[in-house]
């Protein structure tokens, strides 16, 4: 539920926190004292279109910051998570700023989020309805998901249906992947065939070409290779056959460490240079041999440059068509057999998977007529159980029908024998209203007027929420009781207190009968100091509260007449003030 809803700079509100409670929130105070705000504040903080007319004169934002309390696992804690917010312990903390400028940013759970994910975590969270927001009677996809809501045996139908959708839909997908793949499988098969038979005849290896190049540029310089070697060689250890009386590298360490081999006796520091030579003269030796080992496996043979040649302009030949490298090509020819596999299987598979999409169509068809079985029973009683309520709300002529029509078009089509069917079913639902016994009945949305949209509402959230359909845990009623007054003011009331029972609801509201039901009655007041209005908004109870009855039944809260008419009212509706 909403727990707090904190609004600052916002139009004649200059900072009030809302502290919330379970069941039934009455909002009320004087015209023009700010309780419209309340309602904007909270449509900024679920999303809505930043509108910088909302900022206070002066001020350079507004900001409007919601506290809600949210069991584990909840969609919109788990959407939140998924933008990065954190929460303790289900509490989350949502922020909405708009600049003067008409700029806006989002905060959920202390982290920077786009105004989009408030929408989201907003059609999860709350409902608001109002003259302005009936947006799901005006939508008709709402109107099949209200309908579905009211009858819990509806659920179950609606996960065997969809589970056969997506089974139909994943085989059917394959098998026109399939059908295609065997239209146009001897071409490319051909094609894929000659290319893996040219790699098969070259038969490369990983890095051969890499290999190759490094022996090319080896043997084409094989001379200076073999000279360069030779006389590192011989200045290593010497040779006699080419002797020109120099000293070589292993005769001059000789002589050093003689040198060394009678003084170091006498000085230990002295006799670990005799030591560190002896490992020099270990490695030259070491390295002359290497270098002769090197000059002995030089190839000098013409032919084997001419062959390793050959093979590199054939590889280069054959593999340049599948990738720039002798390991790309074989990549390829990885891909090509795999691909070859699946074409030169397709038309087999095809046509084993036929057979068994017209068996899951079946399914999926069958599963389309019990949903739409148990919707046309469930739309029956929707349809009397909301006409019942809107009786008690000053709407008795008013007849509601909820219409259970096959589908015009869908994505997967249907023939003379069964509609076309999507993703929720065969059926398109439309709730209509008749303002009175035989007058045509028209779409709910165009036969109310904004203040009856908000009781329609009122009463389906009543019957959906008595069946146990309702997953919103917080309604917002603004000016739901416009234009009654009396017993269908009480009613309205008591049809509020009824739906707070399976769910937190705020009510604006400016009649009396409406906030006697209240579980919490906050008041927005209005103070003037001949400059600058600004509103709060404060708890009542008590005797308070009965003054704010009083004054809005009489217009006065300080004669015994209206503030005895107060406490009846109070205790009517079951909130005896002693």
């Amino acid at each position: 539920m909403l727990t707090r809803l904190r609004l600052r700079r916002l139009g004649v509100i200059d900072d009030a926190v809302l502290d919330l409670a379970p069941g039934l929130n009455v909002l009320t105070g004087e015209t023009g004292a700010g309780k419209t705000m309340v309602v904007s504040g909270l449509g900024l903080l679920l999303g809505s279109r930043a509108d910088a007319s909302l900022v206070r004169s002066g001020a350079k934002d507004a900001v409007v910051e919601g506290v809600l309390d949210l069991p584990a696992g909840h969609p919109a804690l788990l959407r939140a998570e998924d933008a990065g917010a954190e929460d303790e312990d289900g509490e989350l903390v949502l922020l909405r700023t708009v600049a003067a400028q008409g700029r806006s940013r989002a905060h959920v759970g202390g982290r920077t989020a786009p105004v989009g994910v408030l929408g989201e975590l907003g059609e999860m969270l709350v409902v608001v309805h109002g003259q302005a927001d009936q947006w799901r009677l005006r939508s008709p996809e709402e109107h099949r998901v209200m309908l579905d809501d009211s009858d819990p045996a509806i659920a179950p139908l609606k996960t065997a249906y969809r589970e056969a959708y997506e089974a139909y839909t994943s085989a059917r997908d394959d098998l026109a992947r399939l059908t295609e793949l065997d239209a146009r499988r001897t071409s490319e098969a051909d094609a894929l065939r000659a290319g893996l038979a040219d790699l098969e005849r070259l038969d490369p290896q990983p890095g051969e070409d890499a290999a190759l190049a490094t022996e090319s540029v080896r043997l084409s310089h094989v001379d200076g290779l073999r000279t360069a070697a030779g006389t590192a060689q011989i200045a290593l250890v010497g040779d006699d056959a080419y002797a020109d009386g120099g000293a070589s590298v292993s005769d001059l360490l000789g002589q050093a460490r003689a040198a060394l081999s009678g003084a170091g006796a006498h000085d230990e520091e002295l006799a670990s240079y005799d030591t560190r030579l002896g490992e020099i003269a270990t490695l030259v030796s070491e390295c002359s041999s290497d270098l002769g080992t090197y000059l002995a496996g030089l190839d000098v043979d013409p032919a084997r440059l001419a062959e390793v040649e050959n093979r590199r302009a054939e590889l280069t030949r054959t593999t340049r068509a599948y990738g720039d490298s002798v390991d790309e090509a074989l990549a390829w020819g990885q891909r090509a057999a795999a691909r070859l596999d699946e074409l030169e299987n397709a038309h087999e598979r095809a046509a084993g998977l036929a057979g068994r999409v017209g068996e899951l169509l079946a399914d999926l068809r069958a599963a389309a007529a019990a949903l739409t079985t148990a919707r046309t029973a469930a739309a029956g009683r929707l349809a009397a159980a909301v006409s019942a309520e809107l009786a008690h709300l000053a709407m008795g002529k008013a007849v509601i029908d909820v219409v259970v029509e096959p589908r015009t078009n869908g994505p997967v089509p249907g023939d003379d024998d069964h509609p076309p069917l999507g993703t929720t079913g065969a059926d398109d639902v439309d709730i209509r209203m008749a303002s009175g016994p035989g007058l045509p009945q028209r779409t709910v949305a165009k036969a109310a007027s904004g203040g009856e949209l908000s009781r329609v509402m009122l009463a389906l959230e009543v019957v959906i929420a008595g069946a146990g359909g309702s997953a919103v845990p917080t309604f917002v009623f603004d000016e739901v009781d416009a234009g009654i007054g009396g017993r269908a003011a009480i009613a309205v009331g008591a049809r509020l207190a009824a739906l707070a029972k399976h769910a937190q609801v705020v009510v604006v509201t400016h009649l009396a009968q409406v906030a006697a039901h209240a579980d919490r009655h906050l008041v927005v007041r209005k103070t003037d100091d001949g400059h600058v209005t600004e509103s709060d908004v404060a708890v009542v109870d008590g005797d308070e509260r009965v003054r704010e009855i009083a004054r809005m039944m009489a217009g006065v809260d300080d004669t015994e007449a209206a503030l005895g008419h107060a406490r009846e009212l109070l205790e009517s509706a079951g909130h005896p003030m002693t």
